[in-house]
């Protein structure tokens, strides 16, 4: 049995349905994307021609977005790891427009999401120390309005992955 998953989240678009093998084809693409097309096909019990030509057809339906490399923070010297939660007064196209611009042109931002609730937005700031932190804060402040602003540092990353949660057929 196949299960249909959206591929971008957008609504009214035909699901793509996966079976058991692209299941496992997807599995291990995301545990480790710079396996060989014949390292995946051995691993999936399928020859090379039909995994690459899943593969493919998973990537043209949006799936597969991109392959990256992760790279370990701590081996960059970028040893501090903040969540940042920030409210706003402010919630006008414009606003939004340069806020949105301020985050995508600093990489120390890792990930930033747009939150229902109290809290409006919440960043993940990955730098080498506090004070790093604090140049990205007054710099992001002088160039946006914000509200308020709270900081939490990570004393310790439990778990982090990039791996996605594949359903299985009937769920």
């Amino acid at each position: 049995m196949q299960e249909p998953i959206s591929p971008d989240g957008a609504q009214g678009q035909t699901p793509v349905r996966l079976d058991e093998v692209d299941r496992k084809i997807l599995s291990l693409l995301q545990q480790d994307a710079s396996l060989s097309l014949d390292q995946i096909a051995d691993r999936v019990g399928a020859s090379k021609t039909p995994v690459w030509n899943r593969i493919r057809k998973l990537r043209e339906a949006g799936v597969i977005r991109r392959q990256v490399a992760i790279l370990d923070p701590e081996a960059l010297g970028l040893e501090a790891c903040f969540f940042v939660l920030i409210r706003t007064s402010e919630h006008d196209k414009d606003w939004a427009a340069r806020f949105l611009k301020a985050l995508r042109d600093r990489p120390e931002v890792v990930e930033a999401h747009r939150l229902a609730g109290d809290i409006d937005y919440i960043l993940k700031v990955q730098v080498k120390n506090a004070r790093a932190y604090d140049r990205f804060y007054q710099s992001l402040i002088a160039e946006v309005k914000i509200h308020n602003v709270t900081a939490l540092l990570s004393m310790e990353e439990i778990k982090a992955t990039s791996a996605l949660p594949i359903p299985e057929a009937g769920r």
